[in-house]
């Protein structure tokens, strides 16, 4: 195929792009790389690195995303969440090695972790974070990133990643505020505060660039004594790196590295998906995990650090009219163009100034409804949801998403120990079989009609004998049981032998189990564990067919 053939697809696919979306993504990678510069390194600081790392982590990801992943509106790069995490796991490297160095390799495990499951077909791995907990993390990490910032805002020489260790940090060093970083610092954040009441429009995205810009031209003009600034940058030319080949250092960072692959992941995944729902289209969990992997692989091996996609950019990027994932590639492009030029210029940023931006960037996204709604819906979510937020603000990420992770699968195992049967009898002058609770029903007293709503697994199977003895005991006269089955989508072999169990059980109490409505992967289950040699019942195709057997 030859691309100068007049009639040959990839011509035709190329001229098509050229004349329908190639403005679209030039507009909005220059929009997105107006916010990533200020933000790549603002969160490299956060994550406790060179504020050049941020640059680098924004130039091969997006490119590397581009080639691999499935959206055309995520910007891959630094994300304030992962670089909370990112600070945590570094302090586990061991000593002698710089956080630079330990960045790379965390970011080509973070790579190798993603990509080992894209091969093995693991995208499910993003229900182990359900939505409380996900939302519960990304509330307490933002408040924990606004606090550490405050400090910095303020001239302090205290740190921190959680709330105790800033308050023992002060203590020891003190609380007495440097007057010009502060005062830079709150006018940047009153600056940006205001900005964001502006009309949406290009206007309003430049906004925060130009709070930046007029801070390093106040630093530059004034050159105040005492005001923390950026400081002279390394050259800034992309140059291959090899992370460092140290076993001890891989497996103390190994544990950081799986939690922050797993979140990036998720949340990565949930960005995707929002967006695309916008515009009816697609995104593919595995293309995802690739796109990541190759991300972060490409951070290890040119000085950057790990990285997902960032909610607010890829909004961003969605709004100003991304139809492709070459808007990726620009940004690449542009990225590769400020860190050519951009070198001598920020160098005079103000690090109070990138403070308020964080602070800005990420409380922009709280919220606390979740909390009530949740409260409202199930007590048990919504409190797993603040243990979440507490422990990261108090103790550590990685015991927030342990207690998450663990949490969640305790309540999915409390729900789904006692399988739900409903009684059901038939809706007057219909074939229809509902539940009595919710319907005025006909009941037979001789046949009681049960539904399983749900499928027969090893974790409910042992309690569906006990449930449905329940229900005989308020209707004494019950000759035979006929279970629907039209719910049940899978049964394991603890569920084959807890039919069994039932129906020796009714056995000895001279009654029947029959069956109704079996979907056909099921019977092929029943079939596979030798039912035809145990099960003495009748299998029906519909319940009422079943309602109205006379056999004895």
């Amino acid at each position: 195929m030859r691309l100068n053939d007049p009639h040959s697809p990839l011509r035709q696919r190329v001229q098509t792009y050229l004349q329908t979306a190639l403005k679209d993504d030039l507009v909005a990678a220059l929009v997105v790389s107006v916010l990533l510069i200020p933000q790549s390194l603002a969160y490299a600081m956060l994550a406790g690195l060179p504020p050049q790392v941020g640059l680098y982590a924004s130039l091969m990801p997006p490119l590397l995303y581009a080639v691999l992943g499935s959206s055309p509106f995520l910007n891959i790069g630094p994300v304030a969440v992962l670089a909370l995490m990112i600070l945590q796991t570094l302090a586990l490297a061991p000593t002698g090695v710089s956080p630079s160095e330990a960045a790379l390799v965390l970011a080509a495990e973070v790579g190798l972790l993603l990509g080992a499951a894209a091969l093995l077909r693991l995208d499910a791995l993003a229900a182990l974070l359900s939505v409380p907990v996900l939302h519960g993390f990304e509330t307490g990490a933002t408040l924990a990133i606004a606090a550490s910032q405050v400090p910095v805002l303020l001239g302090l020489t205290a740190s921190g990643a959680t709330l105790p260790e800033l308050w023992t940090s002060a203590q020891q060093h003190g609380f007495d505020a440097r007057g010009i970083s502060a005062a830079f610092g709150l006018a940047a954040l009153v600056a940006l505060v205001a900005v964001r009441r502006l009309p949406k429009g290009l206007p309003a995205r430049l906004a925060p660039l130009g709070v930046l810009m007029a801070g390093v031209a106040a630093t530059w003009a004034l050159d105040p004594q005492g005001l923390a600034r950026v400081g002279t940058l390394p050259p800034l030319a992309l140059h291959l790196t090899v992370p460092r080949l140290d076993a001890e250092l891989w497996m103390a960072l190994l544990p950081g590295a799986a939690l922050i692959a797993l979140l990036g992941y998720v949340s990565s995944l949930a960005v995707a998906e929002s967006l695309a729902r916008r515009v009816g289209q697609r995104v593919f969990p595995r293309r995802e995990l690739m796109g990541l992997a190759g991300a972060n692989l490409a951070a290890a091996l040119t000085g950057g650090m790990p990285a997902a996609a960032s909610f607010s950019r890829s909004v961003l990027m969605s709004d100003a009219g991304s139809r492709s994932r070459m808007t990726g590639v620009f940004v690449a492009a542009l990225m590769g163009l400020a860190l050519m030029t951009l070198s001598p210029v920020l160098a005079w940023c103000p690090k109070p100034v990138l403070a308020a931006s964080i602070i800005v960037a990420v409380l922009s996204g709280l919220a606390l409804q979740p909390y009530r709604e949740a409260w409202r819906y199930d007590r048990g979510e919504a409190l797993l949801m603040g243990a979440v937020t507490l422990l990261v603000l108090g103790v550590s990420i990685t015991a927030a998403l342990g207690l998450g992770v663990l949490g969640a699968i305790a309540l999915l195992l409390k729900r789904s120990a006692r399988p739900h049967v409903a009684l059901i009898g038939r809706i007057p002058g219909t074939e229809h079989y509902r539940n009595v609770e919710r319907y005025q029903v006909e009941l037979d007293p001789q046949v009681l009609g049960l539904r399983i709503d749900e499928s027969l697994l090893f974790l409910n199977g042992r309690s569906l004998a006990d449930v449905v003895q329940a229900h005989l005991d308020t209707h004494p006269g019950t000759r035979r049981v006929l279970l629907q089955m039209s719910p049940v989508n899978s049964i394991d072999f603890s569920g084959v032998s807890a039919l069994k169990e039932l129906q020796d059980a009714l056995s000895r109490q001279n009654r029947r189990l029959d069956l109704s409505e079996v979907k056909g992967p099921v019977l092929d289950r029943l079939k596979a564990g030798g039912w035809e040699d145990w099960f003495r019942g009748r299998l029906f195709m519909s319940h009422h067919q079943g309602m109205r057997d006379d056999a004895p």
